[in-house]
Order: C-alpha cells, then sequence, then structure tokens
C-alpha cells in the first residue's frame, strides 16, 4: 500500500553503508470498532456501491492459493504488510494448485498496523468502483476476524523501482522506448483520475509504485493514500502530509494543502529518476547532489549539460532532441507552483510526440 514518509533511500548499485530503504511511518489516528481491537464485518467497512463488484474471497481459500502464505509464495513487502503469490480457477476464482489457472498476488495486512486498515478501505472504495488499462486490477478482499486481505491481477516484470534501481546483471537495463512507454501508459492512468467527474488525486505517485504487466506496460498500484479531488469551487483539499520523501509536492509539505497539480510534481519527479537512472534522494552521492530535483534543474534546460546527468545505460538509444523535449517537460512537471505545471492529458499527449521522434528518427536512417 501507500508507504507513509519514506525517509531517503540510497542506490541499490552502491556498496557500503547506504541502505536501500529506511521507512519512517506516520501512523494516522483513528478508533476502528470503538478502539477496542478490529472486528472484520464487512457489510459495515465496505460500501455497498462496491460489493457487488468486487469478489469477497474467503481467507481459507486464500491461505490454501497461496500455499498457507510460506516464504517461497512471498513476493514483497511494504508498509501496508506482506504481498504473496497465489493461484486461483480463472473462471470460478477458486485456490488451485501452484502453477494452473491464473496468477494473482494477494496482500496480507500486518496486524500491528493502524494506518493499514484505512488504506485497505481505501483500495476497495477506489478500485472498486474505477478501472482502466493503466491502473492495476483489483479483483477482490477477504476480511475475517483480525485478517485484512486484498486480491490483484498479478504483475510479472514487478515495480519500476526494482528495474531502475535494483542492479541485477541477469537483468537488461530498461531501454529509452521501454522507459517512453512506461512513463506513457502512468500518464494516462493519472490522467484518467485527473479526469473523472469527481477528480481522484492519487497523492503517492513514486517508482515503486509503477507495476509492469509482462509487456512492459504501465499500471498504477496502491490506493491507500489516494483522495477524492476538491469540490464546491474550492482548489484543493486540506489533509494530513502523507507520501513518501521526494516525490510529495511542496505545497503539500508546507501546508497540507493537496492538489491534482500536486500529482504532476510526483510524476516529474519520476520521470527525472528515469532519465537519469538515479534515485530522488541518496546520501551516498555527494552532499550537492543527494537532492536529483534540486542538483539537476539547471542541468534540465541546456543541452550540454543533459548529456552528462542521461543515464549512460541508454547512451545512443535517443535523440538529444527527444532527450531535450524529455527533460523541458520534466522542469515543467517540478514547477515549484502547481498552477505552472501543465495537466496530465497534456503530459501524455506531450510524451507520445517525444516518443514518435524517435520513430521519426529511426525511419529517416533507413533512406539514407
Amino acid at each position: 500500500m501507500g508507504v507513509c514518509f519514506t525517509s531517503p533511500a540510497g542506490s541499490g548499485g552502491v556498496k557500503g553503508k547506504c541502505k536501500i530503504s529506511e521507512e519512517i511511518r506516520i501512523i494516522e489516528s483513528g478508533v476502528v470498532n470503538g478502539g477496542g481491537g478490529r472486528c472484520c464485518n464487512s457489510n459495515s467497512i465496505v460500501f455497498g456501491s462496491v460489493k457487488g463488484k468486487l469478489k469477497e474471497f474467503n481467507f481459507w481459500d486464500l491461505k490454501a492459493a497461496a500455499k498457507g502464505f510460506k516464504w517461497d509464495t512471498l513476493v514483497g513487502e511494504g508498509g501496508f504488510g506482506k504481498v504473496y503469490k497465489g493461484w486461483l480457477d480463472t473462471k470460478t476464482l477458486a485456490p488451485t494448485k501452484a502453477g494452473s489457472g491464473m496468477m494473482v498476488a494477494i496482500k496480507k495486512l500486518n496486524p500491528e498496523s493502524t494506518q493499514g486498515l484505512l488504506e485497505w478501505q481505501s483500495e476497495i472504495n477506489f478500485l472498486g468502483m474505477i478501472s482502466h488499462p493503466n491502473l492495476v486490477k483489483l479483483l477482490g478482499y477477504c476480511c475475517h476476524d483480525e485478517e485484512f486481505l486484498l486480491v490483484y491481477e498479478f504483475m510479472p516484470k514487478g515495480s519500476l523501482e526494482n528495474h531502475m534501481f535494483w542492479r541485477n546483471t541477469n537483468t537488461e537495463p530498461l531501454s529509452w522506448d521501454t522507459r517512453l512507454k512506461i512513463a506513457i501508459g502512468a500518464a494516462r492512468g493519472l490522467a484518467f483520475l485527473h479526469t473523472q467527474e469527481r477528480q481522484i488525486i492519487y497523492r503517492d505517485f513514486k517508482a515503486s509504485n509503477i507495476l509492469l504487466d509482462a509487456d512492459y506496460n504501465a499500471k498504477i498500484s496502491d490506493f491507500g493514500l489516494a483522495k477524492l479531488g476538491p469540490s464546491g469551487g474550492d482548489s484543493h483539499v486540506s489533509t494530513r502530509i502523507m507520501g513518501t520523501y521526494g516525490y510529495a509536492a511542496p505545497e503539500y509539505i508546507a501546508t497540507g494543502h493537496l492538489y491534482v497539480k500536486s500529482d504532476v510534481y510526483g510524476f516529474g519527479v519520476v520521470l527525472l529518476e528515469m532519465l537519469t537512472g538515479l534515485r530522488v534522494f541518496d546520501r551516498c552521492r555527494p552532499i550537492e547532489q543527494q537532492n536529483l530535483v534540486e542538483w539537476t534543474k539547471p542541468f534540465l534546460s541546456n543541452k550540454n549539460k543533459l548529456k552528462s546527468i542521461m543515464d549512460e545505460r541508454i547512451e545512443g538509444q535517443y535523440s538529444i532532441k527527444a532527450a531535450m523535449k524529455a527533460a523541458q517537460l520534466t522542469l515543467k512537471c517540478i514547477e515549484y507552483d502547481p498552477k505552472k505545471r501543465p495537466p496530465m492529458k497534456e503530459i501524455q499527449d506531450a510524451l507520445e510526440r517525444i516518443e514518435a521522434i524517435k520513430v521519426r528518427t529511426t525511419q529517416s536512417k533507413k533512406h539514407c
């Protein structure tokens, strides 16, 4: 689920004392079931309009599907709890033998997580009502005594974060074309959220929340921190400051005022990470380079300087024109003033034009 403010992370490719992740969670206070522990009653927890659209799973079926939640089915762990792979029948969604039927991702709430229950509800309420090719599909949920679980489609290529920052010699680095494809897909997902009749602010856009299917199509996951956008002529909603260090927009951190354009800032940060191949914050870099946004801003508007910060793993795969267009778009997204940031649909269109630059360059070479 969405991780409440995460401390700056070190790079996966640096040896020494740098750590990949040091999570510092801000727990939102709340009283569930009168404050006397959590007792699951799905009729009172899940909105009636959502219940008919999602399957309410039996806990023992999910336990069987995930082979007893043993370590060999564990695929990840976050602030919400652990994520396991499981197998369900394609038609009935009943548990099946490992390797048969369809693979799913099963998130299991950490019993000690106070914020997790609120995020569990948020996931159901948002993903139970909306669907889009660039949003991860929620198949259903389960609540049984103290157990709270969510069941999603399985994303075999994992997260963008893993491909960008976990250096694996057995995995090819993401190419320029693939990075653009991922950025366009994620932009489409955010644009969809922002153009609903009542806008949805995602609030926790970051590389780890962009999941990839077998063809590297991007899907936004983890709606635990999502909020409905402003209404009644308001420009923003006021809320507790939650999100992930480095990706959260400056106006949100300073005031708690959340704008639709706050998502655009986070998108710009991810674009910057994809261009440079560097994390948004890394204590292992020289002190003046630790904050990627502040360090690279002067480089993004200068063609010669831009070359020095581009990810060396994609060298020779892009035209300078395309790289400059992407850098200029990134600068617009990370503008300090949210009013100056472009809407996501405009960003999507710009990325598609950048993608076409590469296509035209390749075709022109063939005719030379």
